[in-house]
């Protein structure tokens, strides 16, 4: 047994979701979205550099100390599987480790709208599942390939930094390709898989110019691709896609994204108030010719009267999204507030001691 495995053990029996580990510091943990110290004591920095080399490639742990980054999985037993991030900090090494589940879940376990697994029905196009870092948007997706696989048979490939959830075959057929193991890049995975008789793509992150440009191409000649953006609604989302584009290209991406845009599904953790753990809460966009209208035209700020009056299609505004779960008593008033893209509608329902973080537009905060 490694060394580390000790925290990653009691991670898993405290109902953690990220472990912290730098250079200078204690061990931290992040339980329901509050980190906390779970040892005393600052880790030095031969124990840390023991630790984070025991479980890592050498090769790999060489090119960390080089470049200063790295991604990849660690399997402690079956049940436990992390995604691992090395870097280096002020006071040196660092790592974050995130549990990943074993057991994929349904988009019902999940607790998301059923509108989702809609996307996995189509059969070409693009579909985008954003939000920040955290969100759940891999768990999400996860879940959406699950769907697809258990009901079609399909070809599909993932293109993962590192591969998280692991498919196994079962109505589909499921290639998992890990950057930089098995391809150089994601740009460099997603070309390979024109070649490839894909059906479906998965594109872990579409984070610069080549990618987002294949990943339409690919959408217009028949490829149903999924991908992410580190963006919170779909508006930002859809002028995230064109804006990554040179100027004098825009006017030409809009139209190919017009064409191929099948849906956004933007997605946010909310932290729960009436039990522990956090919930979701999405925003989803579904493409009609209402929608390609004004993405052809570079008119995004018309997007929220359509989504907020698409209802019959399994459109979604965020806040509404929010709203609900307040009303529900999932979430605090506080929670709302925060995470709220309008946070006027929610100002009323502060608790009067929270009247100060209305007044400051939500500058101050309260635990």
């Amino acid at each position: 047994m490694a060394v580390i495995d000790q925290y990653f053990q009691h991670l898993v029996t405290s109902g953690g979701s990220d472990l912290h580990l730098s250079e200078g510091q204690p061990p931290k943990m992040r339980a329901h979205g509050a980190i906390a110290p779970i040892a005393d004591g600052v880790l030095e920095h031969a124990t840390i550099d023991y630790m984070l080399r025991e479980i890592c490639e050498p090769n790999a742990y060489e090119r960390y100390l080089q470049k200063g980054d790295l991604d990849f999985a660690y399997e402690m037993d079956k049940q436990s599987r992390f995604r691992c991030n090395y870097f280096k900090q002020n006071n040196g090494l660092g790592a974050v480790f995130r549990l990943i589940p074993t057991k994929i879940k349904t988009i019902d376990d999940l607790g998301v709208p059923k509108t989702i697994e809609n996307f996995g029905d189509m059969r070409s196009g693009l579909v985008l599942v954003t939000g920040p870092t955290g969100s759940g948007k891999s768990t999400t997706l996860a879940a959406l390939i699950d769907y697809i696989n258990r009901t079609y048979a399909r070809h599909i490939i993932t293109v993962e930094e590192p591969i998280e959830f692991v498919h196994n075959n079962k109505k589909s057929t499921i290639s998992q390709r890990e950057v930089p193991i098995h391809c150089p890049s994601f740009a460099d995975g997603l070309r390979a898989s024109l070649r490839e008789d894909a059906d479906i793509v998965l594109v872990g992150e579409m984070r610069d110019l080549e990618t987002i440009s294949l990943a339409l191409t690919a959408a217009e000649t028949g490829l149903l691709v999924f991908g992410t953006l580190h963006t919170n609604n779909a508006r930002k989302t859809v002028d995230r896609l064109v804006d990554v584009f040179p100027s004098d290209q825009q006017s030409q991406v809009r139209t190919m994204l017009a064409g191929s845009l099948r849906g956004v599904v933007a997605q946010l953790l909310l932290r729960r108030c009436d039990t522990e753990g956090r919930t979701a809460v999405n925003e989803i966009l579904v493409s009609t010719p209402a929608v390609s209208s004004v993405i052809r035209e570079g008119s995004t700020q018309k997007l929220y009267d359509i989504i907020t009056g698409g209802k019959e299609y399994g459109m979604q505004f965020m806040d509404d999204a929010i709203w609900q779960k307040m009303l529900a008593g999932q979430v605090s008033a506080v929670e709302a507030y925060m995470k709220a893209i309008d946070k006027s509608r929610f100002r009323a329902a502060l608790p009067p001691e929270y009247a100060e973080l209305g007044n400051s537009g939500g500058s101050a905060t309260k635990d």
